[in-house]
């Protein structure tokens, strides 16, 4: 039987839809029941969580369900902890830096959710700070493991597309307003005030999703909008949407290429999948989403002729191939989780550290600065 050895983490934020879902069920307590992650020498590495909030009772029936695990409503004691050697944040985006220099100060290697800041001097300052303390640190960028953009990195390497030309992607859904059915986000998200807004919150995926797959973002045009101004609360009460709900960016690649991502919470969806990626290279293309990937080769491609006086006889849709499930695919906020901390322990490289969570609120501003001032946004490289 193979050694283990425990890794503690604090984790804060965890009663939020995401913290609790995606980062605790379906990370660290699927880590802990399959028995750890594996490190190079064969012994595994058992996650140790202690959960902090606020609300005591909440926070032990939380644990409580969750297989006994330890719960705090003392931040200040949890980072204490020399036991705890990891602070993992998914808490609000406006508190995010001060927590993170606190647990920096603290000794704890640094794990959180994106966006890493509401600004760029703040996701600076914190990058820098962990640096010079030392510790290790990631920015979660999930949408990189998920099965179908895997699936489009995979064409890529394989040089499936020749020359790629250009990106399409189109996120989003119907978020209801609240009066009729209750909306399946929080209110927070629409109130400028309290860190909501669209560009915030998806235009930090768009950058490491682009410059990981495609080449790094130089420029970008960005028109927000605020298309539903009146919603309804948690409570039922109706409040002025003050944050952005869509955003139409283009932008312009190093490789060349360009991309344009349409991001809505106030679109009707008629596509295969909340978010799809089209890919057009000169020999052939691709559509992805959240786990499908379909392809259609140079030789594949049908010869439309424009006749509108006619019905269309070609089946568009018919023409793509699906890229098969070659391997099994994990949690993409699991897979990040487990490479974070074999990081941890093990040392090494980190791509997608608080540097590249930087880079994604660099591109935040530069969008809406974009829009507000009706131009093109060169944006500077961060420092190495």
């Amino acid at each position: 039987m193979s050694q283990t050895q425990r890794i503690g983490i604090v984790m804060y934020g965890v009663t939020g839809r995401m913290g609790l879902n995606q980062h605790l069920i379906r990370s660290i307590k699927a880590i802990r029941d399959q028995g750890g992650v594996r490190l190079s020498d064969g012994s595994r590495l058992i996650p140790d969580p202690i959960l902090v909030g606020r609300g005591a009772e909440r926070m032990a029936a939380l644990a409580a369900q969750h297989g006994g695990l330890r719960w705090s409503t003392d931040l200040g004691a949890a980072l204490a902890d020399p036991n705890d050697s990891v602070f993992f944040d998914a808490a609000t985006t406006q508190m995010r830096p001060g927590l993170i220099l606190k647990a920096i100060a603290a000794g704890k290697h640094i794990f959180c959710e994106k966006p890493s800041a509401t600004n760029l001097p703040e996701a600076i300052e914190i990058w820098r700070a962990a640096d010079a303390a030392g510790v290790r640190h990631g920015v979660v960028q999930d949408k990189l493991w998920l099965p179908g953009l895997l699936k489009l990195k995979m064409l890529i390497d394989s040089g499936f597309f020749g020359r790629i030309l250009s990106v399409r992607g189109e996120f989003g859904y119907w978020v209801f307003e609240g009066d009729l059915q209750p909306a399946q986000r929080p209110s927070w998200n629409y109130r400028a005030e309290d860190g909501g807004g669209i560009i915030l919150d998806m235009l930090c995926h768009w950058r490491y999703v682009i410059d990981n797959l495609f080449g790094e973002v130089q420029s970008v045009s960005c028109l927000g909008a605020t298309h539903i101004p009146r919603r309804w609360d948690e409570q039922g009460k109706p409040y002025d949407a003050t944050a952005d709900d869509a955003a139409y960016a283009t932008f312009q690649l190093a490789s060349g290429v360009i991309a344009h991502f349409n991001s809505s919470w106030a679109v009707r969806v008629r596509r295969d999948d909340l978010l799809t990626l089209q890919v057009d290279g000169t020999h052939g293309s691709a559509v992805a989403g959240l786990r499908g990937c379909r392809t259609q080769s140079r030789v594949n491609t049908p010869k439309p002729v424009w006749n509108p006086d006619l019905p269309q006889p070609i089946a568009f849709m018919d023409g793509w191939q699906e890229v098969p499930d070659t391997v099994i695919y994990e949690n993409a906020f699991k897979a990040q989780w487990e490479l974070f901390l074999r990081h941890v322990v093990e040392g090494g490289k980190f791509r997608w550290n608080l540097r590249e969570g930087a880079k994604g609120v660099q591109l935040v501003e530069a969008g809406l600065r974009s829009w507000k001032e009706r131009r093109w946004i060169d944006l500077e490289p961060l420092p190495a």
